[in-house]
Formats: C-alpha cells, sequence, structure tokens
C-alpha cells in the first residue's frame, strides 16, 4: 500500500500527518510508527498524526509519541489539522475529535490558528496521580524547585516555576519527573520562568518524545498554573524555543484558546 503523508510543524514542534479516512488505519501498526517517526532512518517527527473518519466531527485525529505510546491531546498538531481542514473544507472553523474530546480549530488570519483546548482539570485523580496530593504544591523536589503545580489540559503536564528556564538541563530532569512513580500515566514536564503578568518563558519535555521546541498543551499548562500561583492574568504570551504562542484562559467557558503559526514543510508518499 503506498501512503500519502503531509509534514508541518508549529513553531518546530513537527509531524508527519497520516490521512487514512477511508483507508485500514491498522498498517501503521506501533513497530511502523517508531520506525517513521526516526529522524535518521524515517521521516522524522515528535508526534505522528492519523486522521480517520468520524461521524462526530470533520475528522479524528490520533496522536503517537515517538515511542509509538498514544498521546490524548496536542495543541500544534490539532491546528496543522485545523488549517489542512480549512483549506479542505473552504470553511474558516472546523471541528476534530481527539481520545481527550472535541476541538476547535480556526483560521485568525495571518497564518495564524486558534484552537479551543477545552477545560483544564486539576483534581489529583484528574491528572492522574498515585496518591492524593495538593496539586498546586506537588512533593517534586528538584535542585532549587521548592514544588511542582499539575493540571490536566487533555493531557497530565507538571509545571515547575523557575528563575532561568534556559538553564534548566532538561534532558536530566524532565525524564526523571516524567517516569516517577507519582505518575502512572506518565506526564509532560514544563518549566517556566515568569518575565511578567502577560509573559511567560517556557522549555519543555514531552512524554515519550522528549524535548521538544514547542508544546501547545504545555503552554496551556503553564498558564492555567501560572493564574492558580496568581502569576500571571488569564491572558499571556508563552514563548518557547521555536517561537511564541498566545494563550488566554477564558473566564466565562473555563476554556483554553491557543493561537500560534503553522506552516507545512512537503508532501510525500511511502509504501507500508
Amino acid at each position: 500500500m503506498t501512503l500519502p503523508f503531509i509534514k508541518m510543524h508549529g513553531l518546530g514542534n513537527d509531524f508527519a500527518i497520516f490521512d487514512m479516512r477511508g483507508r485500514d488505519a491498522a498498517v501503521l501498526n506501533t513497530e511502523k510508527i517508531r520506525a517513521l517517526s526516526d529522524r535518521k532512518t524515517g521521516i522524522g517527527c515528535d508526534q505522528f498524526i492519523v486522521l480517520e473518519d468520524t461521524e462526530k466531527a470533520d475528522v479524528f485525529m490520533r496522536i503517537f509519541n515517538t515511542d509509538g505510546s498514544q498521546a490524548e491531546a496536542c495543541g500544534n498538531a490539532a491546528r496543522c489539522v485545523g488549517a489542512l481542514l480549512c483549506e479542505e473544507t473552504g470553511r474558516s472553523a472546523v471541528t476534530i475529535e481527539t481520545i481527550a474530546g472535541m476541538r476547535t480549530a480556526e483560521d485568525a488570519g495571518g497564518g495564524l490558528y486558534t484552537v479551543n483546548m477545552g477545560k483544564p482539570r486539576w483534581g489529583w485523580q484528574d491528572i492522574p496521580l498515585a496518591e492524593e496530593q495538593d496539586t498546586e504544591s506537588l512533593a517534586l523536589p528538584l535542585p532549587g524547585v521548592d514544588t511542582a503545580l499539575a493540571v490536566n489540559v487533555g493531557n497530565p503536564h507538571v509545571v515547575f516555576f523557575v528563575e532561568n528556564a534556559a538553564k534548566v538541563p532538561l534532558e536530566e530532569w524532565g525524564p526523571a519527573v516524567e517516569n516517577h512513580a507519582l505518575f502512572p500515566a506518565r506526564t509532560n514536564v514544563e518549566f517556566v520562568e515568569v518575565k511578567s503578568r502577560n509573559q511567560l518563558r517556557m522549555r519543555v519535555w514531552e512524554r515519550g518524545a522528549g524535548v521538544t521546541r514547542a508544546c501547545g498543551s504545555g503552554a496551556c499548562a503553564a498558564l492555567v498554573c501560572a493564574v492558580r500561583a496568581g502569576k500571571t492574568g488569564r491572558t499571556a504570551e508563552v514563548i518557547l524555543d521555536g517561537g511564541t504562542l498566545s494563550i488566554t484562559w477564558d473566564e466565562a467557558t473555563d476554556s483554553l484558546l491557543m493561537t500560534g503559526p503553522v506552516a507545512e514543510v512537503f508532501r510525500g508518499s511511502l509504501s507500508v
């Protein structure tokens, strides 16, 4: 079988997108996803995206990490897929079903797209945690970092506020937290520096993928935790290694709105 694919990215967070509507998605098994995600011997990506048929939305977006594990949510991928669907349908707004729930993506003009990422949850069972703890003060001490906050924005996140995000040893601290016994489903990890009441600097270690240049759900998690900690207002710019996202936690709907750019890198096809 020959399958077409599209390589896209949002702020350097890159995706191999396979449109499997009307096709047998089972050919893209865990072994194949791992192989195609490899940057030296495959297409190379942070997340592997499979689009499937659904009656509930314009498309079902299934998200895989490079290790073959399935992720619940991915904001940057939702923007990319939203851009493709807007082009395909000629509409300015589309709906995307994920295992984390329904997402809407809207053309915001100027090459930007806005995704409604849904409502955050922060009960200890929502994250989930292995035991009951205060999610505004997790007992996860790191050198120079006292406590962490946890939130689920469709997928689990732990946020540490630090004085200088650039100096954080991501490749050391990230996997240690991701695989900590407190997180039975593992977790994404963000290190956030508060620049001002409306600007955050964030670096991220993604569950199942490692260091990435950007993480849309992570940027949403950073804002939620900053608001809960009294460090920012409900709208802020989040500066990532790959660029900047605008995040709003809408008070009226309790929903997170993420706005940022998308880019297509190339299109290709391969035999599987």
